[in-house]
């Protein structure tokens, strides 16, 4: 059962900022004020072990991943909630894999909420987010880290288009987050627009970490404190014409990094976390599966990436309509990344309930 949230203006110190981009100083005195919608969460739901901490010290992480009620992302949470509770079934007692939320930001309940545990969060206002939806992801983790009851001491920040292939453990040590490196987060390259939001008081450039927000294990104290920050850079930056220029789609990637940053929050890159097909071939020690990008291949299973190939997975394609079961295999001497994940969305849609009817919707 979802918890729904109340409608209606949310008064973000941002949003009545008319500049291009917010003073330092502003952000700082923004970290502790954001204020929440009026009306109160009767009760979010949330899938938490009742146990916090494991035997031999470790601690279990609940995973939240946010949506946006869009058929788009509702069919990708679907297929990434059926291989959590796989993962987590097969980690067995010793796991830290905990509870599971979908952070659902459109504001209202949808007719998945009995099927996914799900935290209904308010939308930003209209217009705010300048047609970059992202920009929803850090408000919605602001009004859940306040508003829910979570069990676990450490969040996983996960996404809708990955594949959990393995029970995943908590990598975070020492009071240091695990996270996943980006190579197209280039702090170094940006400085200039960067020292905006990350002045050289704070000390080097390169103490801004190459990471998004997703996948990130961090302890729950250390999130709340840097999502508030993470959520009015965000929309600072895309004020900014300069860093909205810069950075593109990957500008809240970029406001997440400087957040931590600026809490002194920092990373342990892991870049077994996940694989990005088609550029990453095999599984080897991953977790996850990312499938961001288009993947074409003629039928002698080369690569033709940037034209439509004879096989093809492109999740955008299915923006509209979940994709059917029993998707096609990919030709032979395709990676085995491409035909893992394949079989991994089959699978799933196979055994969701009612897959064929909500894709007849």
């Amino acid at each position: 059962m979802a918890a729904p949230c109340g409608r209606g203006a949310l008064p973000l110190v941002l949003i009545a900022l008319s500049g291009a981009f917010l003073t330092y100083n502003s952000l700082l005195s923004s970290r502790s004020f954001l204020p929440l919608p009026s009306t109160s969460f009767p009760g979010a739901t949330t899938a938490s072990s009742s146990s916090r901490r494991l035997a031999g010290g470790r601690w279990l992480f609940h995973t939240a991943v946010t949506a946006s009620g869009s058929v788009y992302n509702t069919w990708q949470c679907r297929v990434m909630y059926h291989w959590f509770k796989e993962a987590r079934r097969r980690q067995g007692r010793g796991g830290e894999m905990g509870g599971f939320t979908r952070i659902l930001h459109s504001g209202k309940p949808d007719e998945f909420i009995d099927e996914i545990p799900t935290f209904v969060a308010d939308p930003l206002p209209e217009g705010t987010d300048q047609g970059y939806i992202v920009l929803n992801r850090p408000w919605a983790f602001v009004q859940w880290l306040q508003k829910a009851d979570i069990q676990e001491e450490y969040i996983l920040m996960a996404e809708p288009d990955h594949l959990i292939v393995k029970p995943i453990p908590n990598l975070s040590k020492d009071g240091r987050a695990a996270a996943f490196p980006f190579f197209y987060i280039e702090p170094k390259k940006y400085e200039k627009v960067l020292r905006k939001y990350f002045p050289e008081n704070e000390g080097l450039i390169t103490n801004i970490d190459p990471i998004g927000n997703s996948p990130v294990i961090i302890d729950k104290e250390s999130l709340s404190r840097i999502a508030p920050t993470w959520m009015n850079i965000s929309i600072a930056m895309k004020k900014d014409p300069e860093a909205d220029k810069s950075f593109g789609w990957v500008l809240e990637m970029y406001a997440y990094a400087v957040a931590s940053a600026l809490h002194g929050v920092g990373n342990i890159l892991h870049k077994d976390f996940m694989i990005q097909p088609p550029w990453d071939l095999d599984i080897g020690d991953s977790f996850i599966i990312h499938y961001t990008y288009g993947c074409d291949y003629d039928m002698k299973g080369k690569l033709t990436y940037g034209k439509i190939g004879e096989w093809r997975f492109d999740k955008r394609y299915y923006e509209n309509k979940p994709p059917p079961r029993n998707l096609p295999l990919p030709p032979n001497g395709v990676p085995q990344s491409m035909i893992t994940l394949v079989k991994m969305v089959n699978e799933a849609t196979a055994n969701i309930p009612n897959w064929e009817s909500y894709a007849a919707d």
